[in-house]
């Protein structure tokens, strides 16, 4: 199986990275060497870096928190779409607005428009208004739709993002920073290292190389969910589970005076992860979907 991803990494040219006179010097300890004016990714620093990635993931998922995948560049869109899609997680493939992180708040109002309008074109196809209002309101349907499509289904803030370039997704890399969001990070030798928790080393550029990558992080998710479902059932149907006593995800009995379940507070594992740089401060722009 290992030998089967190191195949896959190789053939989608993830080893390739920038030409070596726009390098950022951070990504030393990633490179191998350099070919034809050309830098070399070392193939096993992509893939320490994706094997730990995997883990952290599948830790987080299966603590109860979602991920959200965010690459705006047009070779990562179809990929998010469907390998995100098809684990039931959340992806942004357009641009990034400003505070759909730190003002979570904001852009739940905007999905509520959005099914709100959705009802509405269901029920009756905007027939109970004029043709101007008709055309406002589709393309206003269509414009939240587009921005937010991929962030429907996320009711509370993601336990982890998983960027692409990071060169070109700042604004989200700020915004998780602020609020204590762990990242893994695609990075190519242009890249800076020090803006994500996790890096995973290689060319960002390749449709194929982001999927190879997009494919294993989706594998680690899944199984996170398993291990979550897995654990509800032994919660619910499990021998040992009394009356008013919920076993919490670390294997521990907890309950009050009343009989009532009370889970231990978690602890944040971004700590583990993170960045040397703590001067950076979060765009706090909040952009109308």
């Amino acid at each position: 199986m290992a030998s089967q991803l190191v195949q896959d990494l190789i053939e989608s040219g993830i080893h390739f990275g920038q030409r070596s006179a726009g390098w950022n010097p951070k990504m030393s300890q990633f490179i191998w060497g350099k070919r034809n004016g050309i830098h070399i990714i070392d193939i096993k620093e992509t893939i320490k870096g994706l094997l730990l990635a995997k883990k952290f993931l599948s830790r987080v998922v299966s603590d109860g928190k979602d991920v959200c995948f965010v690459g705006t560049k047009r070779q990562a869109r179809d990929v998010l779409q469907q390998r995100v899609g098809d684990v039931k997680m959340h992806w942004v493939t357009e641009r990034w607005l400003g505070g759909r992180l730190t003002n979570f708040r904001t852009i739940r109002s905007r999905l509520r428009r959005m099914e709100e309008l959705e009802a509405i074109e269901t029920s009756t196809g905007f027939a109970n208004y004029s043709n101007k209002m008709e055309s406002q309101l589709k393309r206003e349907l269509k414009k939240i739709k587009r921005n937010l499509e991929g962030i429907r289904g996320m009711d509370k803030l993601p336990g982890a993002l998983v960027i692409i370039d990071v060169r070109r997704e700042l604004n989200a890399l700020k915004e998780a920073k602020k609020l204590g969001i762990p990242t893994v990070c695609l990075i190519d030798t242009d890249g800076d290292p020090d803006l994500a928790d996790i890096a995973i080393p290689g060319n960002d550029d390749s449709m194929r190389s982001i999927d190879v990558i997009i494919r294993e992080l989706c594998l680690a998710i899944a199984e996170g969910k398993q291990t979550r479902a897995d654990s509800k059932a032994n919660v619910s149907g499990g021998p040992n589970n009394n009356s008013g006593v919920d076993m919490t995800a670390g294997g521990q009995l907890s309950a009050d005076g009343k009989g009532e379940s009370r889970a231990p507070k978690g602890r944040s594992s971004r700590s583990q992860f993170r960045a040397d740089d703590k001067t950076a401060e979060p765009a706090a722009e909040v952009a109308k979907a």
